[in-house]
């Protein structure tokens, strides 16, 4: 999988991992001659894309994004 991380300004994160997941995380990136770090960014990007095509998953990000605009045009009354 050629990545796009490398291409773009990247943010700093610290995400919290279970002992035994960052263990097991570990193990597939050494075995995928990887760093943990890119193992993450391409599982978040393959779960980001995966939503982005989920239906449910749109309609709700719609009427959350419907909701939050109410709220704004409330307080700037």
């Amino acid at each position: 999988m050629t990545s796009r991380y490398r291409d773009v300004m990247s943010k700093q994160t610290t995400v919290r991992i279970p002992d035994e997941l960052a263990d097991r995380a570990e193990a597939v990136a050494r075995a995928q001659g990887t760093s943990v770090n890119q193992l993450i960014v391409s599982a978040l990007s393959q779960e980001v894309e995966r939503v982005r095509h989920d239906k449910d998953f749109i309609d709700r990000l719609a009427k959350l994004a419907e909701r939050d605009r109410e709220i704004l045009d409330r307080l700037a009354q």
